[in-house]
C-alpha cells in the first residue's frame, strides 16, 4: 500500500492545492491524513485536497509524489474511485488540473469552458461527460498521452450546447477557432481543433484519421458501459431534450441510433474494440428493440 500526491495545480482561496491518495485502502489514507494534521473536511469521497504548503511536509511524511494523470490512474486502478456522477463536489479541480496540463497558463480560458460544461440545463452533455471522454483518451493513448490538438478537441467538442444536432458541432468548432487564436495557439493546431470537433457530429472519421477516430472512439466510450450505465446515459440524454416532445424525441433517438448501429467500424482502435465493441452492440441493439 502506498499514499501519493500530485503538484498543486489548482489555484482557489489565495493558494494551489494538491490531491492526496491511497492505491489501497481508505483507512490507509484517513489515518496518513489524521497523523499529518489534514483536516476531515478536506477529504472529498476518494482523496483530501491539501494546499500547497502542507505539499512538502506530506511528502517528508511518506506520500509519493507523482504528476495528476498518474494520481488518476493510480486511483481508477485502486478500485476506489468515485465515479465522476457520485461525486459530493463539483468536478472543477480535476478538470482544471487536466486543462493546465493540457494548455498551461491559459486558466481563464479554461475557466471559460468549465463554465459552459457546467451550464444548469446540462444533463449529459455536462462535465461528468467531458472528464468521461478525457478519461477514455487516458485508456486509449496509455501509456503516452493524446497529442493537445485531440484533447482540446474534447474540451471544445460540445463546449456550445443547444441540443441541435450538427448545430452544436459546428458552433463549438467555431468557437474553438476564436478563442484557440487568441490564446495563440498555433494556425496549423487551431485547424486541426476545430476539424476535430465539427467530426464528432457524424463519428465517422475517414481511413488513416488517426486523430479522428481517438477523439470518436472517446466519445462514445460511453455506448459501451454496463446496463445500469447506460440506462443513466439515456436517462441524461432525454433530460437534455427536455424541450422534444416524447414522440419527436423517440423518432429523433431511433434515428441516432441507427446511425451508430451502420458504423463501419463504431470503434476504431483495437483497445476501443475490445473495451466496448460488444457492450456498444448490445446496448444499442436493445435501445432500438
Amino acid at each position: 500500500m502506498a499514499v501519493y500526491v500530485d503538484p498543486p495545480l489548482w489555484p482557489a482561496h489565495g493558494t494551489v492545492f494538491s490531491h492526496l491518495i491511497s492505491d489501497k485502502s481508505l483507512d490507509e489514507l484517513h489515518a496518513f491524513a489524521a497523523a499529518a494534521g489534514v483536516p476531515e473536511r478536506a477529504f472529498d469521497g476518494d482523496h483530501y485536497d491539501v494546499p500547497e504548503r502542507r505539499y512538502d511536509d506530506l511528502v517528508a511524511a511518506g506520500a509519493i509524489p507523482v504528476e495528476a494523470r498518474v494520481l488518476v490512474r493510480k486511483l481508477i486502478a485502486s478500485g476506489l474511485r468515485i465515479p465522476a456522477r457520485g461525486r459530493s463536489k463539483a468536478l472543477t479541480v480535476p478538470l482544471m488540473e487536466r486543462w493546465n496540463s493540457t494548455y498551461p497558463g491559459h486558466e481563464e480560458l479554461g475557466l471559460e469552458l468549465l463554465e459552459r460544461w457546467g451550464e444548469d440545463s446540462r444533463k449529459y452533455h455536462s462535465r461528468t461527460h467531458l472528464l468521461a471522454v478525457l478519461e477514455a483518451l487516458d485508456i486509449l493513448t496509455d501509456p503516452a498521452l493524446p497529442a493537445r490538438t485531440v484533447a482540446l478537441a474534447a474540451w471544445f467538442h460540445d463546449a456550445v450546447y443547444e441540443g441541435v444536432a450538427g448545430r452544436d458541432e459546428e458552433e463549438s468548432a467555431l468557437l474553438a477557432t476564436d478563442r484557440l487564436t487568441a490564446a495563440r495557439l498555433a494556425p496549423d493546431d487551431v485547424a486541426e481543433v476545430a476539424r476535430l470537433v465539427r467530426l464528432t457530429a457524424e463519428h465517422n472519421p475517414k481511413p488513416g484519421d488517426h486523430a479522428g477516430a481517438l477523439l470518436c472512439d472517446a466519445d462514445l466510450s460511453v455506448l459501451g458501459g454496463d446496463e445500469q450505465s447506460y440506462a443513466r446515459y439515456l436517462a441524461a440524454v432525454r433530460e437534455d431534450y427536455a424541450h422534444v416532445s416524447d414522440d419527436d424525441f423517440a423518432k429523433g433517438r431511433a434515428a441516432v441510433v441507427r446511425h451508430l448501429l451502420s458504423l463501419d467500424p463504431l470503434f476504431h482502435s483495437e483497445r476501443a474494440k475490445a473495451l466496448w465493441l460488444d457492450a456498444a452492440r448490445r446496448n444499442l441493439t436493445a435501445e432500438l428493440a
